[in-house]
Parts: C-alpha cells; sequence; structure tokens
C-alpha cells in the first residue's frame, strides 16, 4: 500500500484527505491511501518518516512549512529560494522538498489580475506568505508585507501603518494569514477595509469558508475577489504529479 499524507498542526480543518481519497476512487488509483498525521512539534519528524510504512509523499501545512528544513535531505531550486517546503517526495528514506505553492498560487492569481493592480500588500510572514512573495517578485509586483510583529525591515510595515493612502496606492490585498478561517469566521485581518474599493484585487488564501469575512467586505465595495480552493486544487495536483514522477528521484538532486 503506497501512503500519502498531511503534517502540519492542528490539521483536522484540512481538505486533503477528502480530496485525494476522492481522487483515487474517482480515477480508480490502486493501493493508495492518504492519512492526516497530527504533528505538534517537528523535531519529532525523523522517527515519523521511518515508523510509517509505504511512506511515498507528504503535504505539509502550518506550523511546519519552515521549521521542517533541517530534516529535509534536499530541496529543489525554487523551494530553496523561498526557504519553505509544502510538498515531500520520500525515496528509500529520504526526504526531498519542493514547493508547489507557488504555482497554485500563481496559477489561481494572475488571471485575475487587471491592469491597474500594480502594488501588493502582503498579510502575513509565514510559509504561505514566502510563496506568494516570490510569485509577486517573478512577475515584477512591488509588494509591502505587513506583519503583527515589530520589524526594521524596509519592505515590512504593521497594520496600524495602513490608512487610506496606502490602500489607494496598493491596489491588491493578499491575506496569507489563517485569521478569518472556521471556526473563527467572525474575524478578519486588521486592515482598513473601510477604503476596500472597486479597483482592488483581494486574494485571500483560505479556503473555509468560501468567503470570508475579508472577502465578503471586499465584495461589497466590488473589488476582484478571489478564495484559496483552487490555489488548494493546484498546488495538490502539482505534488501529486512530483510523488508519482518516476523521473524525480534522489539522483535528481545530486
Amino acid at each position: 500500500m503506497k501512503t500519502y499524507g498531511l503534517i502540519g498542526f492542528p490539521i483536522g480543518h484540512s481538505f486533503s484527505k477528502a480530496y485525494f481519497t476522492t481522487k483515487f476512487e474517482r480515477e480508480s488509483i490502486p493501493n493508495s491511501i492518504f492519512e492526516l498525521f497530527p504533528l505538534d512539534k517537528i523535531e519529532s519528524f525523523p522517527y515519523f518518516i521511518q515508523s510509517v510504512n509505504g511512506l511515498e509523499g507528504l503535504s505539509v501545512t502550518i506550523p511546519h512549512k519552515e521549521s521542517i528544513l533541517p530534516f529535509i535531505d534536499a530541496l529543489d531550486n525554487v523551494s530553496a529560494v523561498i526557504g519553505a517546503v509544502n510538498c515531500v517526495r520520500v525515496v528509500d528514506g529520504k526526504c526531498y522538498g519542493y514547493n508547489t505553492d507557488v504555482i497554485g498560487f500563481e496559477n489561481s492569481f494572475m488571471p485575475l489580475r487587471e491592469s491597474h493592480h500594480q502594488q501588493a500588500l502582503v498579510l502575513g510572514n509565514g510559509g504561505a506568505a514566502k510563496a506568494v512573495k516570490y510569485v509577486l517578485q517573478k512577475h515584477r509586483i512591488p509588494f509591502l508585507q505587513v506583519s503583527r510583529n515589530q520589524t526594521h525591515n524596509d519592505d515590512c510595515i504593521a497594520y496600524d501603518a495602513i490608512d487610506k493612502v496606502m490602500m489607494d496606492d496598493y491596489q491588491i490585498i493578499i491575506n496569507c494569514t489563517p485569521v478569518g478561517m472556521s471556526p473563527e469566521v467572525d474575524k478578519k485581518p486588521d486592515i482598513p477595509s473601510q477604503f476596500l474599493t472597486s479597483r482592488h484585487f483581494v486574494f485571500d488564501l483560505i479556503y473555509n469558508p468560501s468567503s470570508t469575512l475579508l472577502l465578503q467586505e471586499a465584495e461589497k465595495a466590488g473589488a476582484v475577489i478571489k478564495n484559496g480552493y483552487e490555489m488548494l486544487v493546484i498546488q495538490a495536483e502539482e505534488s501529486w504529479k512530483i510523488w508519482n514522477d518516476s523521473s524525480i528521484n534522489a539522483q535528481s538532486f545530486l
């Protein structure tokens, strides 16, 4: 039996198990199972890898996309640049890291971007935000990162620095935080959403609920909106390709 799974903590809200279980049934993929593996401490990852029989691949979610790096035997070029991994291929007990969030976000975000969507505010500073920033840099879209933590980085600001002038100047808002995710659906990132307009594009990486409070307010303002479901599907399918590509093995990293 080939085993695939998701590690993170907590992961009760994840769509991955249902998605891949349905995929295996729909596409008649034999001898394959997808499991959820709650892993609260990443330090137990090496033991975990050795303890699961038939492990072929893993998806990685909050809070381990960055902290898993010391336990990965080799990184592909994209994940090495980003400094975050959300996909692991297991070959003979060795772990090889990838970042499929990049293609997931890029293919979901770029088709909706309009010519006046010139600058972005990236809310959050975790592993998902790193993938988002990689895509923005690739497409030469200037951005500022917004964080709750005090920073001396010129490219990062605090939430209370966002005012109407900044909202007018930054037409793209990308939420990379879990704020507003089920069950806390009555919360939203601390931005002045009263200054959202029809010229804005608000992308929320959250998929549950499908319409977060942030997206609801953006929609009322007439903004272009998008949730994270399509991004998740795209990155999941890209991970599946990596897990099952016979041309990808330990030798490709040497």
